[in-house]
């Protein structure tokens, strides 16, 4: 039979409603109690291994047979990691057999080859980084873990990114990522819901104690790369960042369920970094930072390297995230970001809904930005703009590099439990951001506030805003804020059914 050709707009939504029976509440420092992250966690994931074979087409292997998935290309040839002396004991260092089973399978990634599918079974499969190649499927079995090695030796140190000058914890280098590539075409990594574990503890003890000398790495980072597609997964416990495309081009990101302590260091769940033409759909994202981070580089080296983040859309994401956003603009976004589209989220006990953050040294810009129907339960505020983020990689920033903020749209929001303020709208002397639109916003303040909106340098309009904005935000409006009603061509990505064997002794 022909492959199955399918949008990928045809997957339902994985969400955990805002409406759910569960009541969350904040302890000191406003973290949610933890039997109700245990909860919201559980839930999330008997959720996504609920839909994933709805959703990717997956179907679990049990002994031999033919699994079947989604994915934009399917691949000739298919290699286990066993087969490369892997074990799957949880104890043994897997590093060289993931290794031998790329280098095997890149003999596939060239035209005409067919590509290749390296297949992770049941187990727990240690290992330090290993990097991916083109035209290649990492595949995860349900009950598959992939484990990051407590070796801080197994892990390589490479050079900083270009658009950064210097690594994001420390000067110099960092840590390479667990899983990695660069220069790649048409990569996929995916499952039925495996879990790709970082082990990130003994990392965020040793940043606490700063007795780390390079930036840790992430759970994924696939740099000048084109065509990525991420599905079907779990990760959890990252070091730092969990999926990291940078300098990379026509990303799909789905159906993905990140899990972490809300107080665990920078957490990031999805951070494109001067990325075009990203798709994020379909994820639960419980972490100690912004779980959807949008960059594009930082200050001089970022505005030097010159790659903006655009063309992005984010569609039903669900995030737990106490002291950080669930969409982040920047801070380092000095390569620029534009035409961000979002849609239909959910955010319980987060600090706030859409954050835009940058200073004077960034330089660039961050226009057209479109976020809607977001419910939003338990916030510190609602809508953040910080125009004076004062954290840069160096001295050597330019003061006169001052940073664009411009279209800005907010509409069709309700929050509940807003325990700050409403907006908190901060922009530069000299340098407003303009162009805000709020349209049909409801923010229940927990106690009643003389300004529930600060305001400053700032200019834009509203309609139908309780409570009433500040002033610059009161001038006349038609009812609506715009929103894009083209279609991009990161929506017109299409995936097809991909059938393996799975070996008897699985």
């Amino acid at each position: 039979m022909a492959p199955r050709t399918l949008g990928l707009n045809a997957a339902p939504l994985l969400q955990i409603s805002s409406s759910s029976q569960l009541k969350v509440s904040r302890l000191s420092g406003h973290y949610v109690r933890m039997e109700i992250l245990r909860s919201l966690c559980l839930l999330a994931l008997a959720a996504a291994a609920a839909v994933s074979g709805r959703r990717h087409g997956a179907s679990p292997a049990r002994g031999s047979g033919q699994s079947m998935y989604l994915a934009p290309a399917c691949r000739a040839h298919t290699a286990s990691v066993a087969d490369f002396g892997g074990v799957g004991d949880g104890t043994t260092s897997n590093t060289a057999a993931f290794r031998s089973a790329v280098d095997h399978l890149s003999q596939y990634s060239g035209e005409g080859g067919g590509g290749g599918m390296l297949y992770v079974p049941a187990g727990k499969w240690l290992t330090g980084p290993f990097n991916l190649t083109s035209h290649f499927t990492l595949y995860l079995h349900q009950d598959a873990v992939i484990l990051g090695s407590q070796d801080v030796g197994e892990w390589p140190i490479v050079d900083p990114l270009p658009s950064y000058g210097r690594g994001r914890d420390k000067v110099g280098g960092r840590f390479a990522s667990l899983i990695g590539g660069s220069n790649l075409t048409d990569v996929v990594i995916t499952g039925s819901n495996g879990t790709i574990d970082g082990q990130g503890a003994m990392w965020w003890s040793k940043f606490h104690k700063n007795q780390l000398k390079y930036t840790r790495g992430y759970l994924i980072e696939l740099m000048h790369s084109d065509t990525i597609y991420i599905s079907n997964l779990t990760l959890l416990n990252s070091p730092a960042w969990n999926i990291h495309p940078v300098y990379s081009s026509n990303i799909v990101v789905q159906g993905i369920t990140i899990l972490a302590p809300t107080n665990s260091p920078n957490t990031d769940g999805i951070n494109p970094d001067s990325c075009s033409h990203v798709r994020i759909e379909d994820c639960y994202i419980v972490s100690g930072d912004d779980c959807v981070a949008i960059k594009s580089g930082w200050d001089e080296y970022g505005i030097s390297y010159g790659m903006p983040s655009q063309h992005i859309v984010i569609r039903r994401l669900t995030c737990v995230s106490p002291t950080s956003a669930v969409i982040a603009l920047g801070s380092e976004m000095s390569g620029g970001i534009q035409d961000v589209r979002a849609e239909d989220i959910t955010a319980i006990n987060t600090e706030s809904a859409v954050r835009i953050k940058t200073a004077v040294g960034r330089g660039a810009y961050v226009r057209d930005v479109f976020a809607r129907r977001m419910t939003l339960t338990t916030m510190k505020r609602v809508f953040w703009m910080t125009g004076d983020y004062k954290s840069h990689p160096d001295d050597k920033y330019d003061p006169n590099a001052v940073p664009v903020v411009a279209n800005i749209s907010y509409q069709d929001v309700v929050a509940t439990g807003v325990y700050k303020e409403a907006a908190r709208l901060q922009g530069i002397q000299g340098a407003p951001f303009r162009g805000i639109c709020v349209a049909n916003v409801t923010a229940d303040l927990s106690k009643s506030r003389k300004y529930p909106w600060n305001c400053a340098d700032i200019e834009g309009v509203s309609a139908n805003v309780s409570p009433a904005p500040c002033d610059p935000l009161q001038g006349a409006h038609d009812g609506a804020c715009p929103f894009p009603t083209d279609t991009l061509p990161i929506d017109q990505v299409t995936v097809q059914q991909c059938a393996y064997d799975i070996p008897a002794t699985n």
